[in-house]
């Protein structure tokens, strides 16, 4: 059978259609490199912003451990026996403790609160620790006798105290003027009732302690992201405030 005179070989056709299907392969291949290039990119940015999470979480954690031990070595003084650190709190013992039902604490307690707290603050004044640190709670307590109510003013009056005794510019040994700024700053108060009394020791329950508080790691953060930034406290305008309740009021 003759094939018409303008019919090519079947062969002839593949062979013609080969570079079309060579160029779709090399296309092919390279969008596929392209993709594994842009893929081990994005797995080393991934891994490298782990690592650098990892790397502060860690220089977080022995930041606040190094600030506590500080402060511990502080409260290894002879003068502050009876101070003890649990954790991030700093437990006063019998240097400020309170008599029943009162909130007045004696000068010896209050000297003690005017020279061991500023001595905590050149701890806070660290930049490390500076960088870390958001704030200190004064927590009050109070022991079982009486309703909740009424230790639940009680221990906020007696967390109250602390700050009036350490922000009282009066004193013959009250703290520099730029400690009771950053106490301004820093220092907050809170009442527990007797929720955390010592049921076998009301004396001890009437007990004010010093909790430290640290910035938590924003895992969220990106390099440069001011989001991220710590957030400053805005500016205490100043004054010698003298309005502090009188104790036992």
């Amino acid at each position: 059978m003759l094939r018409p005179p303008f019919a090519r070989p079947r062969r002839a056709r593949d062979e013609a259609e080969k570079p079309f299907w060579i160029s779709f392969s090399d296309l092919m291949t390279a969008l596929m490199v392209l993709f594994l290039v842009a893929m081990a990119v994005a797995l080393m940015g991934v891994t490298q912003g782990l690592r650098k999470i990892e790397d502060t979480r860690k220089h977080r954690e022995e930041t606040i451990q190094s600030c506590i031990a500080d402060i511990d070595q502080i409260a290894q003084k002879p003068e502050f026996k009876g101070v003890k650190v649990r954790g991030q709190t700093i437990d006063f013992g019998p240097l400020a403790e309170f008599r029943k039902n009162g909130n007045d604490l004696s000068p010896e307690r209050m000297a003690f609160l005017r020279s061991f707290v500023p001595q905590v603050l050149e701890v806070a004044r660290h930049p490390n620790c500076q960088k870390w640190l958001k704030r200190f709670v004064v927590e009050g307590f109070a022991s079982q006798e009486g309703s909740y109510l009424y230790n639940l003013n009680l221990s906020l009056a007696r967390s109250q105290r602390v700050l009036c005794v350490l922000l009282d510019a009066s004193a013959h040994n009250a703290p520099s003027q730029s400690d009771r700024q950053l106490i301004r700053q820093l220092f907050l108060v809170g009442g527990s009732s007797f929720n955390a009394a010592i049921l076998d020791n009301p004396e001890k329950s009437r007990r004010v302690e010093l909790r430290l508080e640290f910035k938590e790691l924003r895992q969220d953060c990106r390099a440069g992201d001011t989001a991220c930034q710590s957030d400053t406290p805005p500016p205490i305008p100043w004054d010698e405030d003298v309005k502090c309740p009188l104790a036992g009021q």
